[in-house]
């Protein structure tokens, strides 16, 4: 195990506002008014989600980014499978505090067991995510997963179950959400300033080329690394064991079913997300499919709900987008 340790002091996190605002009024008396956080606006200590990343690619580092950037917050150790991720994102996360605290491991398991940790940021391959989650939520965690959530319906049952039984938070990473344009289309359709809507249309677009189903192969092997470099078995997971190959660590990973959803859901994830919030299907899910496909490299797939007419997720090759 690679770990630097850090010492972190965590009173309890979920209080009640009359118990906070009853510390706040004793406190002064007892401890300087900074450690309070009554400077710059800082959060006291006792107010700040004590937070740790598991696996930090792009995206994680840009979820890594953005959590670092709200005062109310506090990381305080990274897991990934490869050394030189371990070691970068302690350097920002230490540049950031101006201290050498952020902790690392190689072990997800050894960072869940951390009592003082409130949630994890889980950003690994794709199958990891829904078995991570449930384990985070097991050790009293709230969890920010990247999409998608779960590879499979059953996963997803999986995955909702334990959070309510374990009475924990679980947000997906579908960030679009946010966006104020995304917020505005949903406004205009949700007042009726756009008339009866029928049909919604969630389009991958020109600028990607995904096939319509993942790959079930996998690349020829290459020499695996030291596990001091990269922990290859533990990369892989719960996926399938398949022999080692670079450019899986550089995002090829996308598109082979072994780790990856992929295929028509892959920018699906955020376009049908986003239309089934506008037709306010959010708490519902399709009662038939109609899939179309292969001609002239169109495909689509038709959804039909029990209260709404259809939304259709397709994808045209670029000299056919419209």
């Amino acid at each position: 195990m690679t770990r630097q340790s850090g010492s972190v002091s965590r009173r309890g996190f979920v209080k009640s506002a009359a118990a906070q605002a009853g510390a706040l009024a004793v406190a002064p008396m007892i401890v300087p008014s900074s450690v309070l956080g009554q400077r710059a606006g800082a959060a006291p200590p006792s107010d700040r989600i004590v937070t740790a990343g598991i696996g930090t690619g792009s995206r994680g580092s840009s979820d890594l980014r953005a959590l670092l950037s709200y005062g109310q917050v506090r990381f305080v150790a990274i897991c990934d499978v490869r050394n030189e991720r371990r070691e970068e994102v302690k350097s920002l996360v230490d540049q950031k505090y101006g201290n050498h605290d952020c902790a690392m491991y190689d072990d997800q398991f050894e960072l869940l067991a951390r009592p003082d940790i409130d949630a994890v940021l889980i950003a690994t391959g794709d199958r990891w995510h829904t078995p991570l989650s449930i384990i985070a939520a097991q050790r009293g965690k709230d969890v920010y997963c990247e999409k998608p959530c779960s590879m499979s319906i059953a996963e997803s049952h999986a995955l909702a179950g334990a959070f309510r039984r374990y009475g924990r938070i679980c947000q997906a990473g579908c960030r679009r959400r946010n966006g104020g344009n995304t917020g505005l289309a949903v406004e205009l359709v949700h007042t009726g300033k756009l008339g009866k809507l029928k049909t919604v249309v969630a389009d991958v677009g020109p600028s990607v080329d995904w096939p319509p189903l993942p790959s079930h192969g996998w690349l020829a092997a290459e020499p695996e690394p030291s596990k001091t470099v990269l922990d290859w078995d533990r990369w892989l997971g719960p996926a399938p064991w398949r022999p080692y190959h670079s450019s899986y660590l550089r995002g090829g990973w996308r598109n082979w079913y072994d780790f990856h959803g992929g295929g028509i859901l892959e920018w699906g994830s955020h376009t049908v997300d986003l239309c089934q919030w506008a037709a306010k299907l959010d708490d519902t899910q399709p009662v038939e499919y109609e899939p179309e496909g292969g001609n002239r490299g169109i495909y689509a797939v038709h959804y039909r709900f029990a209260t709404f007419g259809f939304l259709v997720f397709q994808r045209f090759p670029p000299s056919l987008s419209v």
